[in-house]
């Protein structure tokens, strides 16, 4: 060992030891370290399960009737899906599962409340543009007043359609 100067023997010796000890969690872990029970896990890497609507269902199945007997495995690839989620997703559609979950859920809006709501989406166009033709005519009445007071006068066709 070679000690240059300012050194301490103890310096260069403890150096040593950590440079081939393992890092300190790998040390403070225990007898049982390693083993990916006694692990903690990574909240990063988690898995998750995957899931299916009904529309993405139908769609694969309808692609997989679709195909010849070798282009079923590389739709299945293409997709990462296994064999037997194919063949329970059949097993679904022969029973009407998938065809029900397609369908909204709920009661089925009647005309009335169509009507309802179309009558109340036209009230409020109407208040809107009754406002807006408020605000017009204040604009003209403006204009009008305007042309009197510097003796302009407005030109015959725009007055024709009258007072509004």
């Amino acid at each position: 060992m070679v000690l240059f100067r300012g050194e301490n023997r103890e310096d260069k010796v403890t150096d040593q030891a950590r440079a081939t000890e393992a890092p300190a969690e790998v040390r403070d872990a225990g007898p049982d370290a390693g083993h990916a029970s006694s692990r903690p896990a990574d909240p990063e890497v988690k898995a998750t399960r995957r899931r299916f609507s009904a529309e993405y269902k139908l769609r694969i199945l309808r692609e997989a009737d679709a195909c010849a007997p070798g282009e079923v495995a590389v739709l299945l690839r293409r997709e990462g899906l296994y064999y037997s989620r194919l063949k329970l997703w059949r097993q679904q559609r022969e029973r009407g599962e998938l065809e029900a979950l397609v369908r909204r859920r709920g009661p089925a809006p009647s005309p009335d409340t169509q009507i309802a709501a179309e009558n109340e989406k036209l009230r409020g166009e109407v208040t809107r543009l009754r406002e807006r033709l408020e605000r017009a005519e204040a604009v003209i009445t403006v204009q009008k007043k305007l042309s009197q007071l510097l003796g302009v006068a407005l030109p015959e066709d725009e007055r024709a359609g009258g007072d509004l």
